[in-house]
C-alpha cells in the first residue's frame, strides 16, 4: 500500500514537473511581463499561505512574524547571489550552457541558504516564544518580526533605509511553481505522518496532548521552523525576481495579509489555502478598474465572506477528485 502510494505520488510529480516546463516554455513568453508578474506573485502568495498554514492552522500558534522570516530569507538569497553567485557566475562567462545550468543552481543554493537562515531564525525565537498560547505568542511573534525588519533597516551591508538593488534576476515562473508544489507536497505529507497526527492534537487540546506523552514544544518548534524555512524561499524568490528589496514590502501589515489567506481558505485546509492566495493575489489587480474604490470594494468582500462562512472556504477540507468526478473512489 505504501509503495503504491509512493508511486503515485512520484508520478504525480512527474506529471506536475512536465506541465510546468510546458508552460514555461511555451505559454509564459507569450503572455506578456504583466500576466507573469500576477503568476510569479499567486505562486509565492501559495508558499506563504500553505507554510503559515502548518503554523497556524495545522499546529494552532496564531503567528503574525511571517513576513519577518520572508525578509530575513529574502534579504540573505539576495546578499549571498549578489555579492558571491554573480560574480563567481561572471567569471565563467555568460550565454549558452553554462547559463543555462550555471544560473538555476545558483539560484537553488541562494535560495536554500536563505530559507535556512529563516529556520534558524525559527528555531532561535520559537523555543522561548512557543511556550505562550493565544494573545500572548501573537504579540511575541509579532514583535521578533519588527525586530527583523528593524535590523535590516539599519544594515548597509544590504542596503539599509535605501533598499537592496541590482539583484540578479534568476526567478522564473516554473521556479516559482515548482518550489509551490514542494511546499505543498511536504506539508500535506507532513500532516499524513505521526507528527502530523500530534500536530492536529496540539491545535485541538494541548494539554490533552501533553499527557497522552507529546512533547507539545518539541511539535510547535518543529512546525514553526519549516513554516519559515518556506517563508525565507517566498522571500529569495521574490527578491530574485523584482531585483529590489526594502523593508517597506515586509511590514505587520504583509503579515496579516498572510493570516488573511489561511483564515479565508479555511485552517487546516492545503487547498483552501492555495484557492485563497490565488483570488486575494488576482482581486485587487481585477479591481484596478475601479481607482480610488478598489480597496473598498476588496475589503467589503472579506467581510461578507467570514459573515456568509466564517469557517473559510474549505472549512478544513481538503479537495478531493469526487467532487468533480462522483464515480472516483481514491484506493
Amino acid at each position: 500500500m505504501k509503495q503504491r502510494g509512493a508511486t503515485r505520488t512520484l508520478l504525480v510529480a512527474a506529471l506536475y514537473l512536465a506541465v510546468l516546463l510546458v508552460l514555461g516554455s511555451t505559454l509564459i513568453p507569450f503572455i506578456g511581463p504583466y500576466y507573469t508578474q500576477v503568476l510569479i506573485f499567486i505562486g509565492i502568495n501559495i508558499i506563504l499561505a500553505v507554510s503559515l498554514n502548518l503554523i497556524l492552522g495545522f499546529a494552532g500558534q496564531f503567528s503574525i512574524g511571517h513576513a519577518g522570516f520572508m525578509a530575513l530569507g529574502g534579504y540573505t538569497s539576495a546578499a549571498l547571489s549578489f555579492y558571491v553567485l554573480a560574480p563567481l557566475l561572471a567569471g565563467f562567462g555568460t550565454g549558452g550552457l553554462i547559463s543555462a545550468i550555471s544560473e538555476p543552481a545558483a539560484l537553488a543554493v541562494s535560495l536554500l541558504v536563505g530559507g535556512i537562515a529563516a529556520a534558524l531564525a525559527g528555531l532561535l525565537v520559537g523555543i522561548p516564544t512557543l511556550r505562550l498560547r493565544g494573545d500572548y505568542l501573537a504579540i511575541a511573534t509579532l514583535g521578533m518580526g519588527e525586530i527583523i525588519r528593524v535590523v535590516i533597516l539599519n544594515t548597509d551591508f544590504v542596503g539599509g533605509a535605501r533598499g537592496f538593488t541590482d539583484i540578479p534576476r534568476w526567478t522564473t515562473f516554473t521556479w516559482v511553481f515548482l518550489l509551490a508544489g514542494l511546499c505543498i507536497l511536504v506539508v500535506r505529507n507532513l500532516i499524513a505522518s505521526t507528527m502530523g497526527r500530534a500536530l492536529i492534537a496540539v491545535r485541538e487540546d494541548e494539554d490533552a496532548a501533553a499527557a497522552m506523552g507529546i512533547n507539545t514544544t518539541r511539535h510547535k518548534v518543529f512546525a514553526f521552523v519549516l513554516g519559515a524555512f518556506f517563508a525565507g524561499v517566498a522571500g529569495g524568490l521574490q527578491a530574485h525576481y523584482l531585483q529590489y528589496l526594502h523593508t517597506n514590502s515586509f511590514t505587520f501589515l504583509r503579515s496579516i495579509e498572510i493570516v488573511v489567506f489561511v483564515v479565508l481558505g479555511g485552517g487546516g485546509s492545503i487547498t483552501g489555502s492555495v484557492i485563497a492566495a490565488t483570488v486575494l493575489t488576482i482581486l485587487p489587480e481585477a479591481l484596478r478598474g475601479a481607482e480610488s474604490w478598489r480597496m473598498v470594494i476588496y475589503s467589503a468582500l472579506l467581510v461578507v465572506m467570514m459573515l456568509t462562512r466564517p469557517q473559510g472556504l474549505m472549512g478544513g477540507r481538503e479537495f478531493q477528485w469526487s467532487w468533480l468526478l462522483p464515480g472516483f473512489k481514491k484506493k
